[in-house]
């Protein structure tokens, strides 16, 4: 009995001191600590923030939920002609992208002769509107010698 109140090395009791050391040497340092209190705080906030959105969506949810439902008549339609023109437009996206970098995709032959063309006229009507335009200047100057 007189065994239990022994401080050894088997007896499961360590001594006053050792176990200061102990705790001395693994106590974190400033850096962990203000690492940890860094991580204390947003955590924290990002809570915080969590609460705040799941609130305002269950808000918003109640509230605009009747009107979204009493409004669904119009919405449909207008999510079916939105939809229409996204599959229409995206073709037509990837057909101009094709084109403008040169891979020349169907029907770019067709283009360029029409923008060859257009090219053509606009020439061809710069060019009668300069003689055309001449011609009137020349008859003004003889409807009105002193202009």
């Amino acid at each position: 009995m007189g065994d239990r109140h022994q401080h050894g090395p088997g007896s499961g009791v360590e001594d006053p001191a050792t176990l200061v050391r102990r705790v001395q040497t693994r106590a974190p340092n400033s850096t962990q600590v203000v690492g940890f209190l860094t991580l204390l705080v947003s955590g924290a906030v990002l809570l915080l923030l969590t609460g705040v959105t799941l609130t305002g969506a269950v808000v918003a949810l109640v509230f605009l939920g009747p009107i979204a439902l009493l409004t669904s008549p119009i919405w449909v339609p207008v999510a079916v002609v939105i939809s229409a023109i996204v599959a229409a437009a995206l073709p037509v996206a990837t057909w101009m992208y094709r084109y403008f970098t040169g891979r020349h995709p169907v029907g770019a032959d067709r283009v360029d002769y029409a923008r060859s063309r257009i090219a053509d006229t606009a020439s061809h009507v710069k060019d009668y509107a300069r003689e055309y335009g001449g011609y009137l200047r020349t008859r003004a100057k003889d409807a009105a010698p002193g202009a």
